[in-house]
C-alpha cells in the first residue's frame, strides 16, 4: 500500500471526455478475456497487453494500472436445448439490417455468462498487486477504478458517435412526390384480384402505376427472375413516378413504393388516399407477395455463386497458424478483411508493419489508437504472428475464443475516419477501400518506404492526331489494372442465347429455371486485356498541330511492370436507365499470364510530337464550348471547367470529367485559372512576395517538407496552416517535381511561377522510378463478391499460401478445396 501512495499523484479519474480503452491491447488484440489479461494505466487510461505494459511504463513512467480480467462461461440455452426454436439453431434474417433486431449482428448465437476479476497494479520493484474491492485501498484510487469501471469503452463511444451506427435497409425517405402527387379522374377502378400486367401475361411482381392506375410488371432481377421491365419503360413514356407493389399492401395502409424519379424505394404518407382514388380498400386487403426487402434477402442468401464462393458445398479443412488468422466481420467489414488479408500477403507490407513494428511500437505516441502506423503494424503482427489463430473444436472459425482472430475495430475506425463511405456500417466496395488504403498510405510515407511501390506501375497513354500524324504521349500512375469485360466476347455465345429464350419461356408461362441450369457467358481473360489495350477514337479533340478540332486515336499500355498486379474486373457497371447492375459473368482466368504485349514503347524516332499548347500561341487555348457548357451544367465552377479542359487537353467531356473527380477536394479548385506560359501575370508581377506564416513554416518543414515546399503550399492556402497541410497531400505529384529540380530558383516568387497548377491526369511522379522487370506473372490471391451490387452482399479471399490454395471468408480460414477463380472481382498476381 505504500508502494501505491508513493505515485497517488499519477491518478487521474477518467471524465466524459476522455477515451477508455478498457476492451482491448492499443497495439495488440489482448483483452480482458485473453490469459493475461488487460491493463488500463490509471493516468493516460490506455489499455496493454503482458507484452507492451512493461515497456509503457520504462517509456513514460506511469506505473499504477486496472488489471481486467475476465472469464467467458458457456450456459445453455433452454430454447435449443428443450424443445428448439421457431427458426432453428440459428436465428433467421427477416430483415436487410444490420445491428437491428431480425437483421445481420456479426454475433453469434451462443449464450455466455462472464465473471470478472480486478486488480490494481503498481509496477515497481517489486510488483505490486491489490485485489479490488478493497476498502484500504486510497479513495483517490477507488474512485479512479469506479470510473474505468462505469467509462463507456473508447471502441463503444466511437461506434455511438459514428455517422450511422446502424444500418437499416428498411428505413426509407418520404417521397417529394407524395404530398401533391398528380392522379387522372380516366375512371378506372382497380379489381381486388385477378391482376395482370398490360402488357404481358405475367401475374406476379406486377406495380400499379398511382397516377394513371396502369398496372404493369416490374424489372428483371439479376438471376433472370423478376418482370419485363415494363413499369419502368411506362414510365420512360409518362414520367408518371410513383408505383405500388400489389400484394404487399397491408391492411394498415403499408406496402412496397417505389420512386422513378428519385430511383429508390420511398414511404408515401398518403397510400391510403391514393389507393382509394382507384378505388382500393386497403383494409379488405392483405398481403400475398413477398415485399422486394424478402426478395432481396432471397437472392443474397440464394445458393449458387454465394455457395460456389464460400465453397460451402465441400468438406473444408480448417488450417490455422501464422498468417492464417482470420478476422472477424463487425457487421459489415468482409471488404476491409478481404482486402487487408491480400494486402499483408505482399512481402513490402510485412516488412514495414510486421518486420519494423517495434521501432513503431516503441515510439509510444500519445494517441496509439489514432495513430496510422501503430494500427498497421497491430494489424499485421496480428495477422503474421499466428498468436490470435487458433481453432474451436468443430468449427471453422479461428474466431470463436478469446485468443482466436482478430476484431480490426480500432483500424476501422481510423481508416475511415472522416471518410463519407467507410466511416459507415454500410457494406462497400473492395476496390475502392483498397485504393483508399494506397492513398492512405501515401500521406504516411514520406522520407520512409511505401509499401504500395509494390503495385504502383505506370500508365502510358498515346495520342495520334488523325489529321497530322503527330503524337502526343502522357504517363500516369496506377495501383490497380481496371479490365472492362466484353459481353460480345464469350466463349458460349450460342447457350447463353439458348439459355435466355428458355428463361424467357419459363417467365412467359410463370414458372422458374432450376437455379443450377444458369449458363453464364464465358469469357477469357486474354479478351478483356485485348480490350484494355484496343485503340479507341477520340472524337473532338483539338489539334494543336492544325489548330482546331478533329478526330484521334488513343492507346492505352503500360510503362512499367510492377512486382504485384492487382486486376480489377469491372463488373458493377450502369443500366441504360442509370440503375445499378453486377455482371454475372465467369473469366477463364490463366494461373501464369504473360503481359509482355501490352509493354508501352514510348516515343519512337519516327515520330513526331504535337507542338505544345504554351508554345504555339500565346493566350489560352479555346476551350472546347459544349465540353463547358456540360461541365457547368453539371454545377462545377467556371475556373475549375477552365482548368479540367486546359489539363486533359481539350480530349473531350469524359476526360475532363474524370479530371475534376480526381481534383475536387484541390485548394485552388475554384480560384482565377491563369495557364501557364500563357501571358499570364507571373507571382513578382501581380504584387509584393509572398511571405509564408513562420509558424506555419515550422510546422510543415518540421514535417519534412523542403522550404520551398512548405512556402509553396502556404502561398497556395492564404498562410491557412491547417488547409496547407491538404493542399500538400492533394498536390504531391507537384512537390516531389520540386524536390528533385529544386535548383529551378531561390526566389519564392519564381518558385511559386515555376510550379504552375496541377497537372492533372497527365502527370506521373516526376523523376520518380518505378519497379519494373519481366511481364510474365502467377496468380497469387483473389478476392471475390457475392450478391447484387457493390453496397450489399459478402466479400471472401482466396490466398495462394505454401503451394496451396486457403479461402478466407472473415474468422474462417481453411484449406481450398474448389477455388472459384472464374467468379473473382480483384486479382493478385506477383511477378514471376
Amino acid at each position: 500500500m505504500d508502494t501505491l501512495r508513493k505515485y497517488l499523484n499519477q491518478v487521474k479519474v477518467p471524465c466524459a471526455s476522455d477515451n477508455v480503452y478498457k476492451e482491448e491491447c492499443v497495439y495488440s488484440y489482448d483483452n480482458p478475456e485473453t490469459d493475461t489479461g488487460l491493463y488500463v494505466s490509471l493516468t493516460s487510461f490506455l489499455g496493454f497487453g503482458e507484452q507492451f505494459v512493461r515497456s509503457y511504463v520504462e517509456r513514460t513512467g506511469n506505473c499504477v494500472f486496472l488489471h481486467l480480467k475476465r472469464d467467458k462461461i458457456e450456459v445453455a440455452d433452454p430454447a435449443v436445448d428443450g424443445a428448439g426454436s421457431a427458426d432453428g439453431p440459428e436465428k433467421k434474417i427477416t430483415r436487410l439490417a444490420i445491428g437491428v433486431e431480425g437483421g445481420y449482428t456479426g454475433v453469434e448465437n451462443k449464450k455466455y455468462e462472464y465473471k470478472e476479476y480486478f486488480q490494481v497494479v503498481v509496477f515497481d520493484e517489486p510488483v505490486v498487486r491489490l485485489d479490488y474491492p478493497n476498502v484500504d485501498l486510497p479513495l483517490q484510487v477507488q474512485n479512479a477504478v469506479e470510473a474505468v469501471q462505469k467509462a463507456e469503452a473508447a471502441s463503444v463511444k466511437r461506434e455511438r458517435e459514428q455517422l450511422a451506427g446502424t444500418w437499416d435497409g428498411e428505413i426509407r425517405q418520404v417521397s417529394t412526390h407524395a404530398t401533391d402527387l398528380l392522379q387522372l379522374d380516366n375512371g378506372k377502378k382497380i379489381p381486388p384480384t385477378g391482376w395482370k400486367c398490360e402488357k404481358c401475361d405475367l401475374t406476379n411482381n406486377l406495380w400499379l402505376n398511382l397516377t394513371d392506375g396502369s398496372i404493369m410488371c416490374g424489372r428483371k432481377f439479376f438471376d433472370g427472375s423478376g418482370g419485363n421491365d415494363h413499369a419502368v419503360n411506362h414510365y420512360k413514356e409518362t414520367n408518371y413516378p410513383l408505383a405500388v407493389k400489389l400484394g404487399t399492401i397491408t391492411a394498415d395502409g403499408k406496402g412496397d413504393v417505389y420512386s422513378y424519379s428519385e430511383d429508390d424505394m420511398v414511404e408515401d404518407p398518403y397510400l391510403v388516399k391514393h389507393l382509394a382514388h382507384w378505388g382500393i380498400n386497403v383494409g379488405q386487403l392483405e398481403k400475398t407477395e413477398k415485399s422486394m426487402i424478402e426478395l432481396e434477402l432471397d437472392l443474397n442468401q440464394r445458393i449458387g455463386e454465394w455457395g460456389i464462393l464460400c465453397e460451402s458445398g465441400s468438406q473444408l479443412k480448417p488450417i490455422a497458424g501464422p498468417g492464417y488468422t482470420g478476422m472477424k466481420n463487425l457487421g459489415n467489414t468482409c471488404y476491409l478483411n478481404s482486402v487487408m488479408q491480400v494486402l499483408f500477403t505482399i512481402p513490402d507490407f510485412v516488412r514495414r508493419f510486421v518486420d519494423g513494428s517495434k521501432p513503431i511500437f516503441d515510439s509510444f505516441p500519445s494517441d496509439p489508437a489514432n495513430d496510422f502506423n501503430v494500427q498497421m503494424a497491430k494489424l499485421g503482427t496480428g495477422l503474421c504472428s499466428g498468436r490470435y489463430s487458433v481453432l474451436s473444436e468443430n468449427s471453422l472459425d479461428t474466431a470463436d475464443s478469446s485468443t482466436g482472430g482478430i476484431a480490426p475495430t480500432m483500424f476501422k475506425a481510423l481508416i475511415g475516419q472522416g471518410h463519407p463511405d467507410f466511416s459507415t456500417k454500410q457494406q462497400q466496395d473492395a476496390q475502392e477501400f483498397f485504393l483508399h488504403i494506397i492513398s492512405t498510405l501515401e500521406k504516411h510515407s514520406r522520407h520512409q518506404a511505401n509499401p504500395a511501390e509494390a503495385l504502383r506501375f505506370c500508365i502510358e497513354d498515346r495520342v495520334e492526331c488523325c489529321s497530322s500524324g503527330k503524337v502526343m504521349y502522357n504517363r500516369r500512375d496506377e495501383w490497380c489494372l481496371p479490365l472492362q469485360i466484353p459481353l460480345q466476347k464469350a466463349t458460349n455465345l450460342d447457350e447463353v442465347k439458348q439459355y435466355e429464350a428458355e428463361r424467357t419461356a419459363a417467365e412467359r408461362e410463370g414458372r422458374r429455371l432450376d437455379p443450377d441450369a444458369l449458363v453464364r457467358p464465358k469469357i477469357t481473360l486474354a479478351a478483356c486485356l485485348d480490350t484494355f489495350a484496343q485503340p479507341e477514337l477520340v472524337e473532338q479533340f483539338y489539334s494543336t498541330a492544325i489548330g482546331a478540332k478533329t478526330t484521334a486515336k488513343k492507346t492505352t499500355k503500360l510503362a512499367s511492370m510492377p512486382d504485384y498486379l492487382l486486376l480489377h474486373l469491372k463488373k458493377f457497371t450502369l443500366k441504360e436507365d442509370w440503375t445499378s447492375l453486377k455482371l454475372d459473368v465467369a473469366i477463364d482466368i490463366p494461373e501464369v499470364l504473360d503481359l509482355e504485349t501490352l509493354r508501352g514503347t514510348g516515343k519512337q524516332p519516327y515520330e513526331e510530337e504535337l507542338p505544345d499548347i504554351a508554345g504555339r500561341e500565346p493566350t489560352p487555348p479555346p476551350m472546347d464550348p459544349d465540353v463547358m457548357e456540360q461541365l457547368l451544367g453539371m454545377g462545377f465552377p467556371p475556373e475549375a471547367c477552365k482548368r479540367a479542359i486546359f489539363f486533359t487537353k481539350n480530349t473531350g467531356i469524359e476526360p475532363a470529367t474524370q479530371w475534376m473527380m480526381e481534383h475536387i477536394a484541390d485548394a485552388d479548385f475554384a480560384s482565377p485559372f491563369i495557364p501557364p506560359g500563357t501571358g499570364g501575370k507571373s507571382a513578382s508581377a501581380a504584387g509584393p512576395a509572398f511571405v509564408p506564416d513562420p509558424v506555419g513554416l515550422e510546422m510543415l518543414m518540421g514535417m519534412g517538407f523542403s522550404d520551398r515546399q512548405a512556402t509553396k503550399a502556404l502561398k497556395e492556402t492564404g498562410n491557412n496552416t491547417e488547409r496547407a497541410v491538404d493542399w500538400i497531400f492533394s498536390h504531391t505529384d507537384e512537390l516531389d517535381s520540386m524536390a528533385i529540380d529544386d535548383a529551378t530558383s531561390d526566389s519564392v516568387a519564381t518558385a511559386a511561377a515555376a510550379a504552375g497548377p496541377d497537372g492533372g491526369a497527365t502527370a506521373s511522379k516526376q523523376g520518380s522510378s518505378y519497379r519494373d522487370g519481366t511481364g510474365k506473372y502467377k496468380l497469387v490471391a483473389f478476392i471475390s463478391h457475392m450478391g447484387t451490387s457493390a453496397q450489399v452482399g459478402h466479400y471472401v479471399c482466396h490466398i495462394l499460401k505454401d503451394g496451396q490454395w486457403v479461402i478466407f471468408n472473415d474468422n474462417k480460414v481453411a484449406i481450398s478445396q474448389n477455388p472459384p477463380k472464374e467468379l473473382g472481382y480483384l486479382y493478385l498476381y506477383q511477378r514471376v
